[in-house]
């Protein structure tokens, strides 16, 4: 933790990508309900085959369900993906997101106060310049690349559902009273709804990807990630956007993860 309350993980980084993942718990919660985590293996064969892994989850359900969803989240899709054999990434990634939907809903069974806890949850990883991923909730993947910010993933949100019917506005869905009503997470229902491309996205060199949670975007609007980022180092970028999120009132707790190809 330092001095300003933003906490960090130390990761282990190849040579190819700045990456650097921070989380707040804001202004206004009393714990952290948010995960991320970062992963790639230290044999260069597999390695090759399965490159590097970041994810970032939100949890919900209370202060200790949302909590533990979240963690369950990144721990069982970094476990599973890193465990388990495949030469697809992609196929890797949709197995390990249904694992941990899975673990996250038996978890609830089997913990009666923990009744209703779910997380969002998008994991990525970036096998050389291909980009695979997988989403579910309201957390972000944004592309950002010659000066442009493209959302990758869709948010699984009844606002967001208005957005892509043309009933309002991408301006309008900001400040959207219901906006933070989700329509898929994982371990809630019995069926998981799962976001994934059907073929890799094929990256350049210095694009950064950002995958964050909605108390980052919900704060901070996409051109001010965009103006940060390109700007300043992944850490350095960070910390700003955190800090922006907070001066805005920080209503929820705020995550993230930028990673730069060099």
């Amino acid at each position: 933790m330092n001095p300003s309350g933003i906490s960090e993980t130390l990761m282990k980084v190849r040579p190819g990508v700045e990456i650097s993942g921070q989380s707040d718990i804001g202004c206004q919660r009393e714990n952290n309900e948010d995960s991320f985590g970062y992963w790639e293996p230290d044999d260069d064969q597999q390695f090759l085959r399965k490159g590097r892994l970041a994810i970032v989850a939100d949890g919900m359900g209370g202060y200790e369900g949302g909590q533990e969803a979240s963690h369950l989240a990144v721990e069982t899709v970094t476990g599973f993906y890193r465990d388990q054999d495949g030469a697809n990434p992609q196929l890797l990634l949709n197995e390990a997101l249904q694992t941990a939907h899975e673990r996250v809903r038996q978890h609830g069974f089997a913990h009666p106060r923990l009744r209703g806890m779910g997380t969002t949850c998008t994991a990525i990883a970036l096998v050389g310049h291909s980009l695979c991923y997988v989403h579910v909730g309201d957390t972000r993947l944004y592309l950002i690349r010659d000066g442009q910010i493209r959302q990758m993933t869709r948010d699984h949100s009844y606002v967001g559902r208005l957005v892509e019917s043309g009933v309002i506005s991408r301006e309008e869905a900001e400040k959207h009273p219901q906006r933070n009503i989700l329509t898929a997470a994982l371990g809630t229902s019995a069926d998981l709804i799962m976001e994934a491309p059907e073929r890799p996205e094929l990256l350049q060199s210095k694009d950064v990807l950002v995958i964050c949670t909605d108390g980052l975007w919900g704060q901070v609007h996409d051109p001010e990630i965009l103006k940060s980022v390109e700007k300043k180092t992944p850490d350095a970028a960070g910390r700003e956007l955190i800090e922006l999120a907070r001066e805005r009132g920080g209503p929820d707790n705020i995550t993230l993860q930028i990673l730069r190809l060099n």
